[in-house]
């Protein structure tokens, strides 16, 4: 039995498969789902939840779809009653949005609390940390007339509208956790605080989520995290709780490895690490540093720093030295990795002018899809290959073939399918079109079982 069938069972309120040819899910499941969301009051005569939502995902494939593009998308299913443009727009309102908002959270959902991993076996998987969660967010551009929802970046001759998505993702099943459509002026130090943070996570992120208080966070839940050493951060002697001199203390050392406190009420306790980098690094972390400050040049403690990487971690030392939180800190990357796939091979950059209800739906249609994809067909399609013909799956080049079209995703359903005939067929597709290719340089995969 398949780890997606055996979910399935595990959970009978969700989908047994997904399909994109009439319905994305289950019929009943969509029809008892569309009631409560308020999109259905009685029995449709020619705009059904499950077939809008086939159509709508469907054509987001190839581009944005307007109305008339739905329209004629659900007239080509059901010819004898097809709708109007003016019909499929009355339908894309609030109700269809909560619809599709409490779609993408079953699938997430569905995924973690999925039966075909024992929790104790996925603690076991990354030294002893029960989820290791990346976090970080991309921009997308929306078209100009919603600047004043989303906000953006402007001068005296334009402006750009900007939206910002928020993406934590869980690197043990590989599953992305949840999303959030936001506002460009909602940066990352705002969104931090709305990660929900569990014991036994290890959370990696950038230095745009640091403060000192989100680190005090994360301790109080039982959570361990790594970050980047941010610009400005002051670090107290545990002794004396005076201020530390950093780069004065890395000129008398080769390398730092220390406990410090932050400067915050609760004076949290972290291990502050650093070790020096190549010339040739540094020079190029100066020449960026000078060219964000935009004609402002940094001061000379900064650019000194330049020479060294430095991490604060609650990571205790006897559990990891400063290679192997190098190591860990850049398995953050596979977030980077996501967005690449997101922004190359679904279509954003087609978003035109709409509303900003439709706007949103087309966006969480996306992300439905990104989801289904990544938490229902990556993990599990990753492991039979590499069980039955030992080779890896590229995310990138998985999800570029997804995006061909709504049959590329049908076939990768229905080989997880028990009994599926062409399964093999499909099989040995992707080990032709979607794996690594074979050569010395590790890739992701490789990484990441070398350091669990």
């Amino acid at each position: 039995m398949t780890a997606m069938a055996q979910s399935a069972q595990g959970s009978p309120a969700l989908p047994r498969f997904l399909t994109l040819g009439q319905t994305i899910f289950a019929e009943d499941y969509l029809l008892e789902l569309a009631k409560t969301s308020g999109f259905l009051k009685r029995t449709p005569r020619k705009i059904a939840a499950g077939a809008l939502l086939a159509s709508l995902c469907a054509e987001c494939l190839h581009g944005s779809p307007s109305y008339n593009d739905l329209a004629a998308s659900l007239e080509a299913s059901r010819p004898d009653r097809g709708p109007s443009r003016q019909a499929v727009a009355l339908r894309l309102g609030e109700s269809f949005e909560t619809f599709i908002e409490h779609l993408l959270g079953d699938v997430i959902a569905h995924r973690l609390a999925g039966n075909d991993v024992p929790s104790e076996a996925l603690a076991e998987r990354f030294c002893g940390y029960r989820r290791v969660l990346v976090q970080d967010s991309t921009v997308i551009q929306l078209p100009g007339h919603l600047y004043a929802d989303f906000s953006g970046v402007s001068n005296g001759q334009s402006s750009v509208c900007n939206a910002r998505i928020q993406a934590p993702y869980d690197l043990i099943p590989s599953r992305l956790v949840s999303f959030s459509i936001d506002a460009y002026s909602k940066n990352d130090l705002a969104a931090a605080p709305e990660l929900p943070i569990q014991e036994g996570d290890l959370v990696l992120r950038d230095r745009g989520y640091l403060t000192p208080d989100e680190v005090r966070r994360q301790r109080a839940a039982g959570a361990d995290c790594i970050y980047r050493h941010k610009t400005g951060t002051t670090y107290l002697a545990p002794e004396t709780r005076e201020p530390i001199d950093l780069p004065a203390l890395l000129r008398s050392r080769p390398r730092l490895d220390l406990q410090v406190l932050l400067n915050n009420p609760a004076h949290t306790p972290v291990r502050l690490l650093a070790a020096p980098v190549d010339e040739e690094t540094a020079n190029l972390r100066r020449l960026k540093a000078k060219r964000e400050t935009r004609g402002h040049n940094p001061s000379k403690a900064v650019l000194e720093l330049m020479d060294w990487t430095s991490f604060i971690t609650t990571i205790p030392a006897a559990l990891a030295d400063f290679a192997r939180i190098l190591a860990i800190y850049g398995l953050r990357w596979r977030i980077e990795v996501i967005f690449k796939a997101w922004k190359s091979h679904m279509k954003f950059q087609l978003l035109h002018r709409v509303s900003k209800r439709q706007m949103t739906i087309l966006l969480k249609a996306r992300l439905l899809l990104i989801t289904c994809a990544t938490n229902l067909l990556h993990g599990p399609l990753a492991a039979v290959l590499r069980h039955r013909y030992e080779r890896r799956l590229s995310l990138l080049k998985f999800m570029r073939y997804l995006s061909g079209g709504q049959v590329n995703f049908l076939r990768a359903l229905r080989s997880l399918l028990i009994g599926d005939a062409q399964a093999h067929t499909f099989h040995k597709a992707l080990v032709r079109y979607c794996c690594y290719d074979k050569r010395k340089r590790q890739n992701y995969c490789d990484v990441w079982e070398a350091l669990a």
